[in-house]
């Protein structure tokens, strides 16, 4: 009966043997399983006088051939690989919106700035000026379809964030069910080796979401924690996680996970201590990189519409009038707050602003600080008052209501500029082509004078442009209008400044140096003179619209000239205005790079450390084929064992019945 029992139990034994190696090769392309090893036990020996004699083999267990340390090793790694990759990914249609070539922002740009050179050229030419509106149209398309391309890209970050908290939630209830049966099964003393690995895949694809922290349990289950702190699962129990805006800054675009455990406040969980995963990457892109686009798009309208609006505002249309604004644009931007204070942006220096959001922190009583949030940069006011007087990169910040201390407003200049702007001049007549001052030579001139430039700048502002007075030939005496230049030889050679708005004329300013080709501004208008004069020599510059000169401003381009002269002027960190959508490209270019580089280097990190932990788990076909045919001998020659006891056995009944 001994050697019955011996072969029935190496029976059973390599039975369980041969099922689990058929287990094995059955899950080799099962996500998450664990290879599955028998381990066998020698069952004790029976003594006798001889010694001990063997009793054969049992299964001791089902060993789960795994590495807890690689298991969470690459779980972490995966979770970094997903929010690199998704990350690099989206950086990636944000670069398309600020792609180069005849299709892009930039060439619309440069075509807009030099279709003023035909204007130039022929200022009554209505072709020329109806090309130039349509430029700034065209330019000022590009930029809304630029806005509204970031915006979609926004609008699928969200939803891709709204479908990954459906997974994350579904996924944590279900790690809180595998939970519950890993601790019922704990109880009869042997390991549930595919609940684990059901669970080990639960925790990994949880990881490729949002990355978290697991801490084992006494009574088998295992606590996930998201953001250091947050228990996502403990034991049996799951909390659900969602996104919304951010509590500071509501309405601001800016979005924020929360973590919602059942009868306590929401926690709001900044994308800086996620870690890695998916949400944290599409987080990141959300509140920096794209906010960091829509600002160099919108900075790039803000800058180039305030300043053409500027200098068309001081030219002469073809029926004398002052020009209006080109383009629509908006004059302040609300801050975003819960607190208590209330307060707008608005726009003064459009050659010094920053692509950037800014920050108001309110310290102590109603002092507080500006902070630039693209560097860090800050700026101290001690009230409301005295941050009115302040102009911050072009901007001035108005506080209406100061906040508390300890409170923030965020303020986002120009998040809509380009979204919103819109081309307003229709008439090809309406174009401010002319200057609105004119200058002419001393008919009695004998030195060298000649004119070398004349604009109008409208700068200091204030005062802004003041037009020389116009004549008035019925006073007595006649009154002859404009401002007059009458110099004197040197050395050093000096100019008088006169205005001849009155009469006799009256002198504004005397001996002021003269330097050939050294502007001469004043009053809001800027004259350049060449050449060396003799004392006596005059320059008038006169209104372009005083009655005396007739039509002749028509027939004048100097303002269109002036715009034209605006692509050289640097308004985009140094860059120059034709140079500033170039800028833009290589600062989201270079932020896409870097983002490519760390998605490919999180994506070696993550496939080495897969590689480790499925050389240990992983199932090898070959190896599992050499071990079927080691089992099956091993089960033959079980069985052959039983059939040799029978018959024995067999033998000795029949001997005994005799």
């Amino acid at each position: 009966m001994s050697l019955l029992n011996v072969g029935a139990r190496a029976l059973l034994a390599n039975q369980v043997a041969l099922q689990t190696a058929g287990h094995n090769i059955a899950n080799v392309n099962t996500p998450g399983y664990s290879r599955q090893t028998v381990v066998l036990q020698t069952v004790q020996g029976q003594f006798t006088g001889g010694g001990y004699i063997g009793q054969g083999v049992d299964v001791q267990t089902i060993l789960r051939n795994q590495s807890e340390l690689l298991t969470r090793q690459s779980a972490t790694a995966g979770s970094v690989q997903s929010s690199d990759i998704v990350r690099a990914e989206r950086l990636r249609q944000l670069q398309e919106v600020f792609s180069g070539g005849t299709a892009g922002l930039g060439a619309a740009i440069n075509d807009m700035m030099n279709a003023f050179s035909d204007v130039v050229s022929a200022p009554t030419d209505i072709t020329a000026r109806t090309v130039v509106l349509t430029r700034m149209d065209e330019t000022a398309s590009r930029m809304r379809a630029a806005a509204d391309r970031i915006n979609e890209i926004q609008y699928t970050v969200t939803e891709q964030l709204q479908s990954s908290i459906t997974a994350v939630n579904s996924l944590a209830g279900q790690m809180a069910s595998v939970n519950e049966q890993i601790a019922r099964a704990k109880g009869n003393g042997q390991t549930p080796n595919d609940l684990l690995d059901q669970r080990d895949q639960i925790i990994r694809d949880i990881n490729q979401y949002v990355q978290t922290t697991q801490i084992p349990a006494d009574d088998g289950t295992v606590g996930l924690f998201v953001a250091g702190s947050q228990p996502l699962v403990l034991g049996t129990t799951a909390t659900s996680l969602s996104i919304d805006d951010a509590t500071a800054f509501p309405g601001s675009g800016q979005i924020k996970l929360f973590f919602n455990r059942p009868g306590a406040p929401a926690v709001e969980m900044d994308e800086n201590v996620l870690g890695g995963g998916s949400m944290s990457g599409l987080l990141r892109f959300n509140n920096n990189d794209l906010a960091e686009g829509r600002n160099l798009l919108g900075r790039m309208a803000m800058a180039i519409g305030m300043t053409m609006n500027d200098q068309h505002n001081l030219g002469l249309t073809l029926d004398g009038a002052l020009g209006k604004d080109l383009f629509a644009l908006p004059a302040s931007m609300p801050g975003h707050t819960n607190g208590a204070g209330v307060g707008t942006v608005s726009f003064t220096g459009p050659t010094e602003f920053a692509a950037s959001d800014y920050e108001i922190r309110f310290t102590t009583g109603t002092a507080g600080q500006v902070v630039r949030l693209s560097d860090g940069t800050s700026t101290p006011f001690t009230d409301a008052a005295n941050l009115a007087t302040l102009q911050i990169d072009g901007l001035n910040f108005n506080l209406t209501t100061p906040g508390n201390p300890g409170e923030r407003m965020l303020f986002k200049p120009f998040s809509t500029a380009a979204a919103n702007i819109q081309s307003l001049v229709y008439s090809p007549r309406d174009l401010a082509a002319a200057n609105p001052i004119n200058a002419a030579m001393g008919t009695s001139n004998g030195g060298t004078l000649q004119l070398a430039g004349l604009k109008a700048t409208g700068l200091p502002n204030p005062p802004g442009l003041v037009l020389p007075p116009n004549a008035n030939p019925a006073a007595l005496p006649p009154i002859l209008g404009g401002i007059q230049l009458q110099f004197t030889a040197g050395p050093p050679t000096t100019y008088d400044v006169l205005d001849r708005g009155t009469a006799p004329p009256t002198t504004i300013a005397a001996a002021q140096p003269y330097t050939p080709g050294a502007p001469i501004s004043i009053n809001g208008w800027e004259i350049k003179l060449q050449g060396s004069p003799n004392t006596g020599d005059t320059v008038v510059i006169g209104n372009a619209s005083d009655p005396q000169y007739g039509d002749i401003f028509t027939r004048n381009a100097g303002n269109a000239s002036a715009l034209m002269g605006l692509r050289d002027v640097k308004m985009f960190d140094e860059s120059t205005l034709s140079d500033g959508y170039a800028g833009a490209m290589a600062q989201v270019g270079t932020r896409t790079q870097s983002a490519l580089f760390a998605a490919e280097l999180s994506t070696t990190i993550a496939a080495n450390l897969e590689r480790d932990r499925t050389a240990i788990s992983g199932v090898n076909l070959d190896e599992e084929a050499a071990r079927l045919i080691q089992y099956q001998q091993a089960y033959q020659a079980s069985s052959k064992m039983i059939q040799i006891a029978q018959n024995i056995f067999d033998s000795l009944l029949q001997g005994l019945g005799r």
